[in-house]
């Protein structure tokens, strides 16, 4: 033993100097701030209706972005079809079809009108045709 350890013999070791009042501050702010953190993450966990507003938005932008293409597909096979029955379609006919179309929208209003007469005159002899 040296003369160190015996002259100390029932003193009581000195104390490890602990964090100041600066540090323990700084300790508590920094667990305020991860306590706030935790309680935000928590908030947002349990916040139920933001989370389905969340989810709806994402279902509403996929079935927007299906719609899009299913429409373009559609419109592709439509064109298609359109492009197939016109390669099979003789030429007269075509022509026929063509001047008829450029005649009905000339006297559209006419049209409009004699349809309507021959729809009336259809459901009044409809009528009278039940009490028969």
């Amino acid at each position: 033993m040296n003369d160190d350890a015996r002259t100390n013999i029932g003193t009581p070791a000195p104390a490890p100097a602990g964090p100041g009042p600066a540090e323990l501050r700084d300790q508590v702010e920094r667990t305020r701030d991860e306590l706030g953190k935790t309680v935000e993450a928590l908030a947002a966990k349990a916040d139920i209706k933001a989370q389905a507003k969340e989810r709806t938005a994402a279902v509403k932008d996929q079935v927007a972005e299906k719609a899009v293409l299913v429409s373009e597909q559609i419109r592709e096979k439509a064109g298609q079809a359109a492009r197939a029955v016109e390669d099979k379609t003789p030429d007269p006919l075509l022509e026929k079809a063509g001047r008829a179309a450029t005649a009905a929208r000339a006297h559209r209003t006419t049209l409009l009108v004699v349809g309507a007469v021959v729809a009336v005159l259809l459901l009044v002899r409809r009528s009278r045709g039940g009490r028969r």
